[in-house]
């Protein structure tokens, strides 16, 4: 029996004063669609099993270099956590896998499975930590930790990443991914190539301690908080760093890893092509990692990464399983709505991808109509989609309109009252 966060009569209600209008724009959307040879029943069950994993840490209050502001009702632990994600994916239908970063949220695994097992949930990939010094812990990653030059550090860094390993076996995880905050702020500080292949050394090791039926991420970042070089800067490195340590080593793209104006759909052809996508974390940025709600400034590129991700599924790449999760900081905002829109708009970039004409697509590429195929791709995302997603939330038992049942639950109001007010931190996006 579902531990129901969000009371199911107050969804039903909220769904019951929009039923009339929402099968009417469903109709409507199904005519048109109809007209243009698609079938609108198709696209939402597509959508309907389409999943977004939700980070653990995402469910708080974020915060810059400069300062953090926490929020009302701030989870205290990895179980608050748990019951935040619950909620989101109550009203979306869209994430029931969430992804732990552990020491962050280190605790027995039989009471992380009971957990979950009650919100309905399951978890997903492992985050490790060595890009930051944890309590009690002997050496200090000040200056890197899976490339550090002293082999103790390395060996640290090695068994911590073993240790998530261990404790995603125990709780149905499939999947880690390993970021590194490893570089050098100053030119000549660190030798590039004794950097890379510690590194190298130290990840062939953990891709050793893999189960069989586990994937390895390795996720590349431009930059911070090596300002001058970082050992895995971006998607080159990744894929070299997956092609020789193995067949289950794969590459995670975040969608705020990269320079600006790089062409992040292409990267992700690119690593398709060769077999060595792994999947994303999904926000949005304007000036460089800002980790900002995904869609929120630039819904075409999100739309344009998923239309690989369906080309690619349309022609039936083999072995073809990227694993999808949000990557944000939410700094403003309440944390669950953040989320409750990101895991929306991704849906929504799905969905829109669903509707490009392939067929007409491929004929126009083949003979150089450059006008004609980029409209191709504006018709399926001009297309208001909107309607295909509430209809899949509606159908599995979300809300129709998340956030306003959100906000009419009277949630975070609730939880305030039953967590202790968090003190304003220092800086630290987390």
């Amino acid at each position: 029996m579902t531990d129901h966060r969000i009371a199911p009569d107050l969804v039903a209600a909220h769904n019951q004063s929009r039923a009339a209008s929402q099968a009417a724009d469903y109709q409507a959307l199904g005519e048109h669609l109809s007209r243009r040879g698609i079938d609108i029943e198709t696209v939402t069950r597509k959508v309907s099993a389409f999943h977004v994993a939700v980070p653990s840490w995402g469910v708080g209050t974020g915060g810059t270099r400069f300062a953090r502001f926490p929020g009302i009702g701030e989870p205290r632990g990895i179980f608050d956590k748990l019951a935040d994600c619950a909620v989101i994916n109550e009203l979306t239908r869209a994430t029931p896998g969430v992804s732990l970063h552990i020491p962050w949220d280190k605790a027995d695994p039989a009471e992380l499975l009971a957990a979950a097992e009650a919100y309905g949930l399951h978890f997903d990939a492992m985050n490790s930590n060595t890009f930051s010094d944890a309590e009690g812990q002997a050496l200090s990653y000040k200056f890197g930790s899976l490339s550090h030059a002293d082999a103790g550090t390395r060996a640290q860094a090695v068994e911590h990443n073993l240790d998530c390993i261990e404790i995603g076996h125990a709780i149905g995880s499939k999947a880690l991914t390993v970021w590194v905050g490893d570089g050098s702020n100053f030119p000549g500080q660190s030798h590039f190539t004794r950097s890379f292949e510690r590194y190298l050394a130290s990840m062939g090791d953990i891709y050793a301690a893999l189960p069989d039926d586990w994937r390895l991420f390795s996720e590349h970042k431009m930059y911070e908080p090596a300002f001058y070089s970082t050992v895995v800067q971006d998607w080159g490195t990744s894929y070299l760093i997956a092609s020789t340590l193995g067949p289950k080593a794969q590459c995670l793209v975040d969608l705020g890893h990269h320079a600006p104006n790089v062409n992040i759909e292409m990267i992700v052809a690119r690593l398709t092509q060769f077999g060595k996508l792994g999947g994303f974390h999904f926000n949005d940025s304007k000036y460089g990692d800002d980790d900002l709600d995904a869609g929120s400034v630039d819904p075409y590129r999100l739309f344009l990464v998923f239309n690989e991700l369906v080309d690619a599924e349309h022609h039936g790449i083999k072995d073809f399983d990227p694993a999808h999760m949000i990557d944000q900081s939410h700094n403003v905002t309440d944390p669950i709505e953040s989320l409750i829109s990101s895991a929306n708009e991704i849906r929504r970039a799905y969905a829109q991808a669903l509707l490009v004409d392939r067929e007409a697509l491929d004929g126009y590429q083949d003979d150089n109509d450059a006008l004609m195929a980029s409209d191709t791709l504006k018709r399926a995302f001009r297309t208001d989609v909107e309607t295909i997603l509430a209809e899949a939330r509606r159908r599995d038992g979300g809300a129709i309109d998340p956030i306003g049942a959100y906000r009419a639950s009277g949630y975070r109001k609730r939880i305030g009252a039953e967590r202790p007010a968090a003190r304003a931190g220092g800086g630290g996006i987390v």
